[in-house]
């Protein structure tokens, strides 16, 4: 830049030199003054200029003496150096603060994931059925007991409403009207049909969720419950107390029927030992079969309505069985019933002997009377397992089967009814009774059809 001024200055005075019109003398001293007067403000327009451009590296330079811990010790150096050294330092702080940055993402990272697993593993551990679904309809999270309840492959995840519940219409109506309204449903009870023909109850939670602003609509959250054990207990409790009142106002009238029948037996004998014709011998025969039978029934309702207080004794399953099926052994033969039996020999249970064998009888008798004349497929199966509940409580099951046409769905909650019968010669009060006596015992019955046909009869007594 000086050289630059300088060339400048000479380039002037020789231009002032050559154009002065004065004399030589006097155009000496003229250029010479010319050229101090130049080269002075040159040198003054260099220090501004040099000032302007060295003003960012004295800034640099006061940052850096503001930045740096070393400051008082670094005076005594040059500029560049200790700018030098003290961006070198911040640097350093910098690439440290970078590594704890790096941390702090890591450890961030990884309580994101371990948060996400810890979601994941609640969802997967709850007991009850949980399904998500996204503002489009399709699912988003599906854990163990929905497929287990719903009968899902794996293929559960990413696939719509729709698909999912075909065969759920009143849970296809709920999702639906949640996503399209946000209506919300709380312990909604559906009845559903297995596809072994078993019938199932569900309690079900449809409410609505809110999914981040990019995802679009809200979705829908679904939450079920297998409440059949519930239902089939409440329902049990109800017919209990029904046949408990039942039992008590009719017990008063059950026996002065008796007594009437008594005297209507006592005149129908003496009328057989009268001297009659045939006609009027077959006639009292008749009337005396028709009391008898009365008499049977009344009887029959008395043992139902008054229970007997239960002599409890250990009773082997299997070998109270293979009484039943000797008993029953001529019955089977003329209806051409197979009998199958498989019983855990291990069954071991506290009960009235007497009771339950007439409980047992009943229902084998039952199951052989079902089958139509015309079915060529007549087989009755009774299969005894031991079981344990979700308390650990021992019970031991019996399930009778039989191949004939089932219990219409809309009976199935009657047949334990007293009177309440589907035979042409049936009184409705076995069922009844059997029923009784097993609640009695602390256990449960239950009625349902079998996928193949047929009904089963399920016997649960505490072991």
């Amino acid at each position: 830049m000086l050289t630059t001024f300088f060339v400048l200055a000479v380039l002037f005075a020789v231009l002032l030199y050559a154009f002065s019109p004065e004399t030589p003398a006097s155009r000496g001293t003229t250029i010479l003054a010319s050229f101090i007067a130049i080269l002075i403000g040159g040198l003054l327009i260099m220090v501004f200029v040099l000032r302007w451009l060295l003003r960012p590296y004295q800034r640099l330079v006061d940052e850096a003496e503001r930045a740096s811990v070393k400051s008082d010790l670094m005076k005594s150096k040059d500029e560049a150096e200790f700018v030098l050294e003290t961006f070198q330092t911040v640097v350093a702080q910098l690439q440290e603060q970078r590594k704890e940055l790096e941390l702090l993402s890591a450890e961030a990272r990884e309580r994101a994931t371990s948060a996400e697993k810890f979601s994941e593993r609640i969802v997967a551990s709850l007991p009850s059925g949980l399904l998500a679904f996204d503002g489009g309809g399709h699912s988003i999270a599906v854990n163990t007991p929905a497929r287990r309840l719903l009968e899902l492959d794996g293929t559960a995840l990413g696939v719509s409403f729709e698909k999912l519940f075909a065969q759920q219409e009143d849970l296809l109506k709920m999702v639906s009207d949640c996503l399209k309204s946000g209506t919300l449903y709380r312990r909604s009870e559906l009845e559903t049909i297995t596809p072994q023909g078993q019938q199932r109850w569900l309690g079900a939670t449809v409410a609505p969720i809110e999914l981040p602003p990019e995802g679009g609509p809200h979705g829908a959250l679904c939450l079920l419950t297998d409440i059949t054990e519930v239902t089939e207990l409440r329902e049990q409790v109800a017919l209990k107390r029904n046949l408990e009142n039942l039992g008590e106002m009719s017990a008063g009238l059950a026996h002065e029927f008796k007594n009437a029948v008594a005297a209507l037996h006592g005149y129908a004998q003496l009328l057989q030992s009268l001297e009659l014709n045939e006609k009027a011998q077959g006639a009292a025969a008749s009337l005396l079969n028709e009391v008898r039978g009365l008499s049977t029934m009344v009887t029959a309702f008395l043992n139902f309505a008054r229970p007997q207080p239960l002599q409890l004794e250990e009773v082997s399953i299997a070998e109270l069985v293979d009484d039943c099926v000797r008993d029953l052994q001529t019955l089977y033969n003329d209806l051409r019933v197979e009998l199958q039996i498989k019983v855990d020999q291990a069954l071991i249970v506290g009960a009235d002997e007497r009771m339950l064998r007439q409980s047992l009888l009943n229902l084998l008798r039952n199951a052989a009377e079902a089958i139509p004349e015309d079915k060529t497929d007549r087989l009755v199966s009774v299969c005894g397992v031991r079981e344990n509940d979700y308390q650990g409580k021992s019970w031991a099951q019996i399930e009778v089967r039989d191949t004939g046409t089932g219990i219409p769905p809309a009976q199935l909650q009657k047949i334990f009814i007293p009177f309440f019968t589907t035979k042409p010669k049936g009184h409705g009060v076995g069922l009844a009774l059997t029923y009784r006596v097993i609640t009695q015992h602390g256990g449960t019955l239950t009625a349902s059809n079998n996928a193949s046909g047929g009904a089963l009869f399920t016997l649960r007594l505490p072991m």
